[in-house]
């Protein structure tokens, strides 16, 4: 198979597709937790931010400044991530990363729309945008979780 063939392969109908319609993007106005993730090899940035309730993300937006693989991956982390864990979060991010780098397999429902970027899996230099917008929204609901709660602030 060509260079060309397998790039055309790569930036498939469907990841540019995900990558024109992501979920939930801007910022939100008062976020308990935000992140920011830069892959230093592209340069490619997401921020998450989120609202938790009862430990799920009850609101969530993404500012996402990516190649169309990082958009693809954000688009998919956009539609999944309301109503999701810290707990759920993180084992979709370690499951995509093993897909990527130990051929591992999709990561589990409601992150099975990670399927599309498989063909990354052969371009390493690709993974670590991808794992942008995942990474960015576990380490925003851990920032959440760890920020004092307005409950707390009035009982101390």
């Amino acid at each position: 198979m060509s260079a060309e063939s397998d790039l055309v392969r790569l930036y498939s109908g469907r990841i540019l597709a995900l990558a024109a319609d992501i979920p939930h993007l801007g910022r939100l106005p008062a976020p308990q937790g935000s992140a920011r993730r830069r892959s230093p090899l592209c340069g490619s940035t997401v921020t998450a931010d989120v609202v938790l309730k009862d430990g799920r993300v009850a609101e969530f937006a993404q500012d996402v400044k990516a190649c169309a693989l990082g958009q693809a991956a954000a688009a998919v982390v956009g539609a999944a991530a309301p109503g999701r864990t810290r707990a759920e979060v993180e084992a979709a991010r370690d499951q995509l990363a093993a897909m990527l780098k130990a051929g591992g397999p999709v990561p589990s429902a409601p992150f099975e729309g990670f399927e599309v970027l498989l063909p990354a899996r052969d371009y390493r230099n690709r993974h670590a945008s991808i794992l942008l917008a995942i990474e960015a929204l576990a380490e925003a609901i851990a920032a959440a979780e760890q920020a004092p709660s307005d409950t707390a602030d009035a009982t101390a």
